[in-house]
């Protein structure tokens, strides 16, 4: 019997996470020293993020040459196969440097651009090494945290539902976002901020939050991971059906997901 080439494009990113987190695990262990910032002084790059991206870059130029690259520190490269490697060296840059646990090694794998508007995902992995945790998924075949099929939470009241965000790193839309989520903590259990798009998604997808929502995510940050909270059931989009962009992404259970979805448009989100 063949094998479903998505099987083997997830094992393949797999593999590459895998390896990377242990390149950046023990860039961490030797210090974090900041290479630049980007779009504001608190959006950092470290050299262990830079030299990340180059490690996935070698592998996956190795293991798929006629594939394409798109990655967040730059570097993108064009191919023949019409996919595409869209990865994220250390999500969680920002934990990453003050060595909190929650950062992880983020590799997708579309079909097309990489532009969530139009790109069709087929496989991805997330890895935490610091938590030993290994996030995959393919297109039609499931999610998997380590060897544990994932299912979302069935939550289906929103007062009871604990919700997970991030924060844009521009002052003015932090402000704004800080006052939605000001609006929005009463009518919810509670609110979750972990500082890494894939781990909410991943979160999302194993039931450690109920769902997920934030502005200003590049595709880098969600390639991956909304392929695996899709893959565990969740809907992952934007408003009025649309795809999930840098305009809004939101992440949670078919029940779920209007609500949310509803307060957050309500409140100029």
């Amino acid at each position: 019997m063949t094998r479903d080439p998505r099987t083997e494009l997830r094992d393949i990113a797999a593999l590459v996470a895998e390896e990377a987190a242990g390149v950046a695990h023990a860039k961490r262990r030797d210090g974090v020293q900041v290479a630049a910032s980007k779009s504001t002084e608190t959006d950092i790059v470290t050299f262990a993020d830079q030299l990340t991206q180059e490690f996935i870059k070698d592998r996956l130029s190795q293991l798929r040459p006629n594939d394409a690259f798109f990655g967040e520190e730059g570097g993108a490269e064009g191919g023949s196969s019409g996919l595409t490697w869209v990865v994220d060296p250390i999500d969680g840059t920002v934990n990453y440097l003050y060595d909190i646990p929650q950062w992880a090694v983020s590799i997708g794998v579309v079909e097309g651009d990489p532009d969530p508007a139009t790109w069709t995902p087929l496989a991805g992995a997330v890895c935490t090494p610091q938590l030993s945790e290994l996030y995959t998924a393919s297109q039609g075949g499931g999610a998997f945290l380590n060897k544990h099929q994932l299912r979302t939470n069935t939550q289906d009241r929103l007062d009871l539902a604990l919700i997970a965000t991030g924060f844009a790193y521009g002052s003015e839309l932090r402000a704004h976002q800080a006052g939605v989520v000001a609006q929005l903590m009463p009518l919810v259990r509670d609110i979750r901020r972990i500082g890494a798009c894939s781990l909410d998604l991943c979160n999302a997808a194993s039931g450690r939050v109920d769902a997920f929502f934030e502005r200003d995510v590049k595709p880098w940050d969600h390639a991956a991971g909304a392929l695996i909270a899709r893959e565990a059931g969740a809907v992952v989009g934007g408003y009025a059906g649309e795809r999930e962009s840098q305009r809004v992404l939101i992440a949670a259970n078919p029940n779920l997901f209007p609500q949310l979805e509803e307060k957050l448009r309500e409140f100029g989100y």
